[in-house]
């Protein structure tokens, strides 16, 4: 128990660190920016309560927002996201019992669940986050152009957070 609570206090501390360091000037084509934070919530394993989530979230979020000086959209937009990670990941894979380790991940939702889920919960989360940003619909295609480049950059960067993650504990064994 302990080990694991160490696991995502350090998981925070690295994502945190990664996402103002290097992610946050990573802005492509002035369209894609990689959120790649947001790992962190949906690596809490899905037994943790409610309450427990959306207040890791929203600390998650509030972090990023006071060292990227957003003013609380990160905050806002974790803590919807966080209320929304059961139901999308209910979505795919019906039944919690089945799991057979609370993380999700590749290894306890196989690779094909996974990706639905992890696609999904990128694309919820930057269209949160986005649309939280611009605050209106005054250019639609930007705003979609920025939820589609970013989404898919977030994606495949978490995916191969979560790949690397995988291997490494393969080893061991």
């Amino acid at each position: 128990m302990a080990r694991s609570i160490l696991g995502f206090i350090l998981l925070f501390v690295a994502l945190v660190v990664a996402q103002v360091i290097i992610f946050n000037h990573l802005f492509l084509f002035n369209v894609a920016l990689p959120l790649v934070f947001i790992y962190f919530i949906i690596k809490l394993p899905v037994t943790l309560g409610i309450n427990w989530t959306m207040t890791l979230s929203f600390l998650l979020g509030l972090t990023i927002d006071i060292f990227s000086d957003t003013q609380g959209m990160n905050a806002l937009a974790c803590t919807i996201f966080a209320t929304l990670k059961k139901p999308v990941l209910r979505l795919y894979f019906p039944r919690e019992e089945d799991l057979t380790d609370p993380e999700p991940s590749i290894k306890s939702l196989g690779l094909a669940v996974y990706m639905k889920y992890l696609i999904s919960m990128t694309v919820v989360y930057c269209v949160l986050y986005f649309t939280i940003e611009s605050f209106s619909f005054f250019n639609p295609i930007r705003l979609l152009l920025r939820v589609i480049g970013s989404s898919a950059l977030t994606f495949s960067l978490i995916l191969g957070i979560d790949s690397l993650s995988i291997r490494r504990n393969a080893k061991r064994l």
